[in-house]
C-alpha cells in the first residue's frame, strides 16, 4: 500500500522498519521539527527522520501539520493510508478524511484503558500484570477511534518504563503489518471503543518523579521502575538531588518518619514509607554517574536517621 508515515520518537521507528520490510511503498515520513537538545544545544534529528533518511524516504517536518500549505503537500503525495505513531501533533479532520483507507494509529495500550500521552509508564505505575498495543482508526477525539486489532504483552515484575517501551514498540511494528494486510483484503473488523473502563495516562513531567515518601513502598517501587529511564524518580538528601534507579520493597516495618533512612547496609539504604519500607539498591547523586548503593555509600556517606525529602521545585 502507498503510505504516509507520521511519527517522531524511538517508539515510532519499529513500525517504520516493519512497514518497509513488508514491502509497503512509503511515500514520505512526516516528523516533528528538529530541536536543540543537551547542554550544548546541538540540533538533533528526530529518530524517525534519521531512520527515514537511511531508508531513502522523503522527510517533511511541518511546524503545524494542519497548515493549508502542508495539507496540499499531503494531497499531492496521495497516500492510500496514513499511519500515525507517537507523532506529537493533532491531526485535523481534513487530513483524517484524506486517504482512501483513513488514518490508522498505533497506541501503546489495550484501549480504552490508558488513552493519552504516557500509557506505557502508567501501566507500570499502576501495577498492571499485562498491557499491549492497539491499532485503531483515528477520529477527532484523543485515542477514541474504532479499534482494529490488539496484541497483549505481559509486564514483568522488574519491568521498567524503558524495557516495556521496547517490547511494545516491537509488538506495534508487527501488529500494523497484520492490520494493513487485513485492511487490503477487506477482512478487518472495526470495534467501537466502550466508554466503560476508559481512563487517561497523564503526560510525563519531571515533577512526577519527585517522590512522596508518605506513599506505600510498593507504589514508590513501581514509580521508580516506571520512570526509568525518563524522567526518573528522585528525592533530596542533605540538599542534593538523588535519583533512584532501583529499589525493592522490604518486608521489615520500622518506626520513624516517612523518608527517614532506617538502615544503612553495605549494599543498600532502607527508607521508611507511608506503608512499609524500601531498600534502595541503585542511585545517583547530582553531577555523578548512576551506581550501585555500595559504591554510592563509599563516596557519599549516609547516616542512619538522615531524611530523604521531596525536592523543592
Amino acid at each position: 500500500m502507498r503510505i504516509v508515515f507520521m511519527g517522531t520518537p524511538d517508539f515510532s521507528v519499529a513500525a517504520l522498519n516493519s512497514l518497509a520490510e513488508a514491502g509497503h511503498e512509503i511515500a514520505a515520513c512526516v516528523t516533528q521539527p528538529d530541536k536543540p537538545k543537551g547542554r550544548g544545544k546541538a540540533v538533533l534529528m528526530t529518530p524517525v527522520k534519521m531512520r527515514a533518511l537511511e531508508l531513502d524516504i522523503p522527510v517533511y517536518q511541518p511546524v503545524k501539520v494542519r497548515d493549508p500549505e502542508f495539507v496540499k503537500v499531503l494531497k499531492e503525495l496521495d497516500p492510500e493510508v496514513i499511519i500515525v505513531v507517537a507523532f506529537g501533533q493533532i491531526i485535523s479532520q481534513e487530513i483524517l478524511d484524506l486517504p482512501k483507507y483513513g488514518c490508522i494509529n498505533i497506541h501503546a495500550s489495550l484501549l480504552p484503558k490508558y488513552r493519552g500521552a504516557a500509557p506505557i509508564q502508567q501501566a507500570v505505575m499502576d501495577g498492571e500484570p499485562v498491557t499491549g498495543v492497539t491499532t485503531m482508526m483515528m477520529d477527532a477525539g484523543i485515542d477514541t477511534g474504532d479499534m482494529l486489532e490488539t496484541v497483549t504483552v505481559p509486564i514483568a515484575e522488574d519491568e521498567t518504563g524503558g524495557s516495556l517501551h521496547d517490547k511494545l514498540a516491537a509488538a506495534g511494528g508487527r501488529l500494523i503489518v497484520s492490520t494493513l494486510e487485513k485492511l487490503k483484503e477487506g477482512t478487518l473488523t472495526r470495534t467501537r471503543q466502550p466508554e466503560e473502563g476508559a481512563c487517561y495516562a497523564q503526560k510525563l513531567t519531571k515533577s512526577l518523579g519527585n517522590i512522596d515518601w508518605s506513599m506505600d513502598a510498593a507504589a514508590i517501587e513501581r514509580l521508580v521502575r516506571a520512570l526509568n529511564p525518563w524522567p526518573s524518580a528522585y528525592s533530596s538528601l542533605n540538599g542534593k538531588t538523588i535519583k533512584i534507579w532501583k529499589a525493592e520493597v522490604s518486608e521489615t516495618e520500622y518506626a520513624g518518619k516517612t523518608g527517614e533512612i532506617a538502615e544503612v547496609l553495605k549494599d543498600s539504604l532502607t527508607v521508611i514509607c507511608g506503608k512499609g519500607s524500601l531498600n534502595i539498591t541503585e542511585l545517583q547523586v547530582e553531577g555523578k554517574k548512576r551506581m550501585d548503593a555500595g559504591a554510592f555509600l563509599r563516596g557519599f556517606p549516609v547516616e542512619k536517621g538522615a531524611l530523604l525529602e521531596r525536592r523543592m521545585q
